[in-house]
């Protein structure tokens, strides 16, 4: 005599009818086949989802916006391994010091003469990183024909997004969480109330 009052599993994974009308042994897979339960979809299946791609920014100022910032154009003409350095800090996330990319950046352009070399990739990452658009044209041929501009560009940059590159990765982020222990901080009320 059959049962009105199924078991677990057969309330859950309906009858082999229906497991194998779906294509799927349903005691192999684990996965219910008729599920009633809201929180429950397989849509992954049934329909063909691509990563969606998030669209690109425009750089917040142009490649020959060198004059903008008189003072990192200077030093960028005359050391630009300073620059590098600070920058490939910043992009690396404190995981590289500005001393040692600055000296590998000069390192580099002493024996090869083509320090754009190291630095375009760079360039890449942090256009990765922030979804920012390839403009003018690719990162080697900017940082190939106007590696000045490229680094000065990239600096004004990271600049635009509050970021104080005199003082490194680490020192961004104590000013960062200092200002946020500020802000979370309520008011004292000294003395209290009084008549």
């Amino acid at each position: 005599m059959a049962s009105f009052n199924p078991s677990g599993y057969e309330k859950y994974s309906g009858s082999a009818a229906e497991a194998t009308k779906f294509g799927q042994d349903a005691a192999t897979t684990g996965i219910p086949v008729s599920s009633s339960n809201a929180y429950y979809s397989d849509t992954s299946q049934t329909t063909n989802t691509r990563p969606q791609t998030k669209t690109r920014v425009p750089w917040s100022s142009g490649l020959c916006g060198c004059f903008s910032d008189w003072r990192n154009c200077c030093i960028t003409c005359w050391c630009p391994c300073v620059t590098f350095g600070q920058i490939a800090e910043i992009v690396d996330k404190g995981s590289s010091s500005c001393g040692v990319n600055g000296a590998l950046y000069t390192l580099i352009a002493c024996v090869t003469g083509c320090a754009c070399c190291y630095s375009c990739f760079y360039r890449a990452k942090m256009r990765q990183q922030y979804m920012l658009k390839k403009h003018p044209c690719g990162d080697c041929l900017v940082h190939c024909f106007c590696e000045y501009c490229a680094l000065c560009q990239e600096y004004r940059e990271l600049k635009s997004r509050g970021y104080d590159l005199s003082i490194g990765w680490h020192g961004n982020m104590e000013k960062q969480s200092r200002e946020v222990a500020m802000t979370s901080i309520p008011p004292t009320v000294e003395g209290g109330m009084s008549r």
